[in-house]
């Protein structure tokens, strides 16, 4: 999978503050936002083992271990990484914080701040602070 590289990939619920803040947030980053409800879309389990990769985290790093789900259907199982990867693209739901990908490199956005870590890399088409854009 390739993501643009002048594009904010935000992977998120909506529906939750963290994952409002972050959007939110998001657009001081670049004005281009590709976002994805982590509700509402299901997502291969490819496309999960880039993020994870990316990420480089575990895939049981990036659930809500207290979601009832969670406790129901998913803890006390062991899972191969194929396993792993099917269990995030089936339950999408349970993910604990938005991931952001922007410039080949991504974020847990356990609290909004955390997506500012993408925001080091600026090019041609990112957020220019409007009395910058003269000398952009």
């Amino acid at each position: 999978m390739q993501f643009h590289q002048n594009e904010l990939y935000l992977l998120y619920n909506p529906q939750t503050n963290v994952g409002k803040q972050t959007k939110a947030l998001a657009t001081d980053i670049c004005n281009n936002i590709n976002e994805v409800d982590a509700v509402h879309t299901r997502l291969s389990p490819m496309y999960w083992k880039e993020i994870v990769t990316m990420l480089g985290l575990s895939p049981d790093d990036l659930l809500d271990h207290s979601h009832v789900d969670y406790k129901t259907k998913i803890a006390n199982n062991q899972y191969t990484m194929n396993g792993w990867l099917d269990v995030l693209s089936q339950n999408a739901h349970l993910v604990k914080a938005p991931i952001a990908i922007y410039h080949g490199k991504a974020a847990l956005c356990q609290t909004p701040t955390d997506i500012m870590k993408l925001g080091g890399a600026v090019s041609q088409g990112d957020k220019v602070l409007p009395h910058l854009k003269k000398y952009h």
